[in-house]
């Protein structure tokens, strides 16, 4: 790799992957924040951890959105 070429991320990436605080997937999806913990714990939505943080990647949201769509079109 020369020194022109961005180091790659974990998913091939040149960028970090945005995380996403609890209030901001409330914001987003228009729901509280129980309902986005249900989602979180039944794992509908995918997040980590770090500290005592909760984040959820917003590459989670979209694919929850995707496949929610997917799901009330079939």
């Amino acid at each position: 790799m020369n020194a022109q070429e961005p180091a790659p991320t974990r998913q091939g990436l040149s960028t970090p992957e945005e995380l996403l605080t609890v209030p901001q997937v409330m914001a987003r999806l228009q729901l509280g924040r129980s309902a986005v913990y249900d989602l979180l714990r039944t794992r509908q939505l995918a997040s980590i951890t770090l500290d005592r943080a909760r984040r959820i990647p917003a590459r989670s949201l979209t694919d929850f959105i995707r496949t929610r769509l997917e799901q009330e079109a079939a």
